[in-house]
């Protein structure tokens, strides 16, 4: 079973390159398709990141155009699968997700509601994106408050990773080719993870009941 995990990891991580080389000839229009690709069921680990820090360390003038594409195609690509499992109710998560994997989703969905979504929008490979999108649209979450987080999250990930790559240019990009892509988005996912634990620190401070002040009887 971990043998068979490795060679699927290995192909997503392929898939991710291979795919990310040709979206690139597009632009920043690819980061849109590419996005839905990514938010689909079967993601590409990490694939929006690097074509995101591709571009804007190319043209770092451009790294806000970058950085909006790229939420763009993630938000309604997230948008689109959302819909999917809302349709399909909770027998999508059942259908996708092993009984274990349903029942922490689910319980983490349940607790942090918002903060479900908006903090797995920001962090990088390895926390996984889809299973949260198909609880959403699976518990009916509203799709108001969906579209808020997703696009919160979405938004100050890739302004960073635009930021840094507009800032940083070639070198980073070297970075990510010498030190493999996993480990160059864990660096990367560092600075991200400081803004993810301050949004998931206030929602969480928001969701404590504030307690009701005694009735007083006249006398």
């Amino acid at each position: 079973m971990t043998h068979y995990h490795t060679s699927l990891a290995a192909i997503s991580l392929w898939a991710a390159r291979s795919l990310t080389h040709w979206f690139r000839s597009l632009g920043g229009l690819g980061l849109i398709p590419l996005g839905w690709l990514d938010a689909s069921v079967i993601p590409l680990p990490g694939s929006m990141d690097i074509l995101t820090i591709v571009l804007a360390a190319h043209q770092p003038d451009l790294w806000a155009y970058f950085a909006l594409m790229a939420t763009i195609g993630s938000v309604s690509g997230s948008y689109l699968t959302y819909r999917l499992a809302r349709k399909g109710g909770k027998e999508t998560l059942e259908r996708r997700l092993s009984k274990k994997n349903m029942a922490r989703v689910t319980g983490i969905f349940e607790r942090w509601g918002f903060g479900a979504i908006a903090v797995p929008a920001l962090l990088p490979p390895p926390v996984p994106m889809v299973p949260f999108v198909l609880a959403a649209g699976a518990m009916q979450y509203s799709l108001k408050k969906f579209l808020a987080a997703i696009t919160l999250g979405r938004t100050a990930r890739y302004v960073i990773l635009s930021l840094l790559a507009a800032h940083y240019g070639r070198s980073l990009v070297s970075f990510i080719k010498q030190q493999a892509h996993p480990v160059a988005l864990t660096v990367i996912g560092l600075v991200l993870a400081l803004v993810g634990g301050l949004v998931a620190l206030y929602y969480s401070r928001r969701r404590v009941p504030k307690p009701r002040a005694k009735a007083t009887s006249a006398d």
